[in-house]
C-alpha cells in the first residue's frame, strides 16, 4: 500500500458525499486505501460512507466511538492504516482532480506536506468574502512564537515514522490540533513542504452562528497555543495595542451589519475578538 487517506468524520451527512465523490474519480497507478473513521456520528454519515463501497472498493470503514474528538479519530485511523504515507482530509471539503497522485508522489519524497486550497468551487462569492484563500499561494504564517508555518488540517500529509516520533495528534486539544501537530513536527526536525499540484476544495461556514462559533474557537485556541509555545521565540510586539485597536475597528464598523456579505465578515471578526478575550481570561497571557 503506497498511500492511506484518513478521513475523520463527525455528523457531516450534508457534505460527506461531495468528498467521497471526489475520491471516487481519483486515479493513480499505485495501490492506495481510504479509511473512513466515524467519530460518534449521530446522523447518517456512516450509512452514506457505507453506500460508497461499490464505487470505492479500497474503502475501509472504522468506528472510533471510544472517545469523542478529531485527534482521537485521526490517531486511530493512522494506527490502522496499511501505508507508511498518510494523507489527512476533512469530510466537509472535496479533493480536486489530480490530488491523489500529487500528494502520493510528494509523500514519497518528503515526510511532511500540505496542499494548495481552492475556495472557488464549494463557496458562493459572498461566502468567500468572509475568509479569503489563505493557502492558495503557500503555507499559512503566524504572528507569535514559534513563528513557524502551518496549514489547514484537511490538507496535510505525513509519513508514519514522523507521526509516531512526535506522539501523534494531541487528544487534549478540541481545536487547532492541526497547527499544534505541524509545529511539533517542525520542532522535531521535519520540514513542511507546500505541494501546489495537489488541490483541496475548501468549504467555508455559511450560517452566521457557525461563522461566529468557529472564529471564536479559533481565536481562543490561538491564545492557548501562544502560551504553549511562548518559549520558542520573542513575544509579538504590542499585543494589547493590537487587541484594543481590534475592538475599536469592530465597533466603528457596526454599520456593516446592514448588508449580508459584510454582516458575515463582521460576525466573524466579532467572534475572533470574543475568542481572544476568553483566551486571555482563561489562560492568563496577553492576546494574540
Amino acid at each position: 500500500m503506497k498511500l492511506s487517506v484518513v478521513l475523520a468524520c463527525y455528523n457531516e451527512e450534508g457534505t460527506l458525499a461531495d468528498q467521497l465523490d471526489g475520491l471516487a474519480v481519483q486515479r493513480w497507478d499505485q495501490p492506495w486505501e481510504i479509511l473512513f473513521v466515524d467519530n460518534c456520528s449521530s446522523d447518517s454519515s456512516y450509512a452514506i460512507a457505507e453506500s460508497y463501497r461499490d464505487r470505492l472498493p479500497n474503502l475501509r470503514l472504522i468506528k472510533a466511538h471510544e472517545k469523542q474528538g478529531k485527534s482521537f479519530a485521526l490517531n486511530k485511523g493512522i494506527r490502522l492504516a496499511e501505508s507508511d504515507a498518510i494523507a489527512i482530509i476533512d469530510a466537509d471539503d472535496q479533493v480536486a482532480p489530480g490530488w491523489l497522485p500529487a500528494i502520493g508522489k510528494a509523500l514519497q519524497r518528503h515526510e511532511l506536506v500540505a496542499t494548495r486550497t481552492d475556495v472557488e468551487t464549494l463557496n458562493t462569492s459572498a461566502n468567500r468574502h468572509t475568509r479569503g484563500n489563505l493557502q492558495h499561494a503557500g503555507l499559512l504564517q503566524i504572528n507569535y512564537p514559534p513563528y513557524l508555518p502551518h496549514a489547514s488540517g484537511g490538507t496535510m500529509g505525513v509519513r508514519r515514522a514522523l507521526h509516531e516520533r512526535i506522539g501523534g495528534f494531541d487528544e487534549t486539544l478540541y481545536c487547532l490540533e492541526d497547527t499544534d501537530y505541524l509545529w511539533r513536527a517542525q520542532l522535531a526536525g521535519a520540514e513542511l513542504r507546500f505541494v501546489p499540484d495537489a488541490v483541496m476544495r475548501i468549504r467555508f461556514r455559511r450560517e452566521l452562528t457557525d461563522i461566529y462559533r468557529q472564529r471564536k474557537t479559533y481565536a481562543e485556541y490561538n491564545v492557548l497555543l501562544s502560551k504553549r509555545y511562548s518559549r520558542y521565540g520573542d513575544p509579538m510586539p504590542d499585543p494589547w495595542l493590537t487587541y484594543f485597536d481590534g475592538w475599536k475597528q469592530l465597533l466603528r464598523s457596526v454599520k456593516k451589519l446592514r448588508r449580508r456579505p459584510s454582516r458575515a465578515v463582521w460576525v466573524g471578526r466579532f467572534g475572533w475578538m470574543v475568542g481572544r478575550t476568553l483566551g486571555v481570561l482563561k489562560h492568563r497571557v496577553p492576546p494574540v
